[in-house]
């Protein structure tokens, strides 16, 4: 299929997603840049990790979305003394004929909200490793696959919080962004005012179903990126390995370890996908300009000389995108 005819699918196909936006900022005041980054995510077939302090709308972001898309949404709170079988289910005994039934756990929705992921340990953190990979649930001897669409939104507080833990490396390499949320601006802390301090409910009128998500996604995977672009990602991505190898040489005091070749993959789907949200059939630097920071963040892990110098691994992921040559 030439780049045309590409384009004109992708805006077809990418309508339907004005109409989301706008259903969602109907509840949502401000936070375009999460809104946009959570439809990545969705479009990506990827999870999403949103840290911010307490009373940002974190979570009523994800309700929201998951309300505009008429799917099945299940809100799992995190705290200390949940086990792994609160969230995948487990086998019930029956006294009546003497056998174990499963019961399954609310991870088996389109859309799972992990609230505050990180104030629960992680032998609970395990608990969603085989979902958020393999897209499936063993419970017993048996084991379930997940509906289709299906992903966790997770959703964190800042972690020199009092009560939080850090996520294991494992866990958090398997969301596709980790998105960073601030404060609002005055304007818009007004407009929540004004649109929050009453008690009277948002009706959303969506018409966005998950198979029209499901049938984004094809078009998505069909998204042309050419063989500079994927260049690119690869050279961005052992940046964050070798830093010495593209004239980073302060840097290699800094990363402990850089990113897997899971990121490689997240930063290709991501791209793609953020071109798709624009209406384009094809990937540009600037798409993974836009979206590499989310992708990376999470996946450069510091050593204890960058913390004692108070460098951050964003500081390091936006030297990295200065350093390596746009192609």
């Amino acid at each position: 299929m030439d780049i045309t005819t590409l384009n004109k699918q992708v805006q077809a196909e990418s309508l339907f997603l004005q109409d989301l936006k706008r259903e969602v900022g109907k509840v949502i005041v401000g936070q375009e840049d999460l809104v946009e980054k959570m439809l990545v995510a969705l479009l990506a077939d990827g999870h999403i990790l949103i840290e911010g302090v307490p009373g940002l709308a974190k979570t009523l972001a994800v309700k929201t979305l998951a309300s505009a898309i008429h799917a099945q949404f299940q809100r799992i709170q995190f705290t200390p003394d949940l086990l792994p079988a609160d969230i995948t289910g487990t086998l019930i005994f029956n006294p009546k004929d003497g056998l174990f039934y499963p019961k399954r756990g609310p991870i088996f929705s389109n859309f799972v909200l992990a609230d505050e992921i990180n104030r629960s340990p992680a032998k609970v953190q395990s608990a969603l490793l085989e979902s958020m990979q393999e897209r499936q649930v063993t419970i017993g001897e048996q084991t379930y696959k997940l509906p289709s669409p299906f992903m966790v939104l997770a959703t964190q507080n800042p972690v020199e919080q009092e009560g939080t833990y850090p996520l294991p490396e494992a866990q958090v390499d398997r969301f596709m962004l980790k998105v960073l949320i601030n404060y609002p601006t005055k304007e818009e802390e007004k407009l929540i005012l004004e649109r929050m301090s009453s008690h009277q409910s948002i009706t959303l009128n969506s018409s966005v179903t998950p198979e029209m998500i499901i049938k984004a996604r094809q078009v998505v995977d069909g998204i042309y990126i050419d063989e500079k672009i994927k260049n690119y990602i690869v050279d961005l991505v052992f940046a964050t390995r070798d830093p010495k190898a593209y004239k980073l040489d302060d840097l290699a005091s800094f990363i402990n370890y850089g990113a897997s070749p899971r990121a490689t993959i997240f930063l290709t789907q991501a791209a793609k996908a953020y071109a798709f949200l624009n209406g384009r059939g094809f990937v540009t630097p600037e798409d993974i300009k836009a979206i590499g920071s989310d992708v990376l963040r999470h996946r450069v892990l510091l050593t204890y000389e960058a913390e004692a110098e108070n460098v951050t691994s964003d500081q390091i992921v936006k030297r990295i995108f200065e350093a390596v040559d746009v192609p």
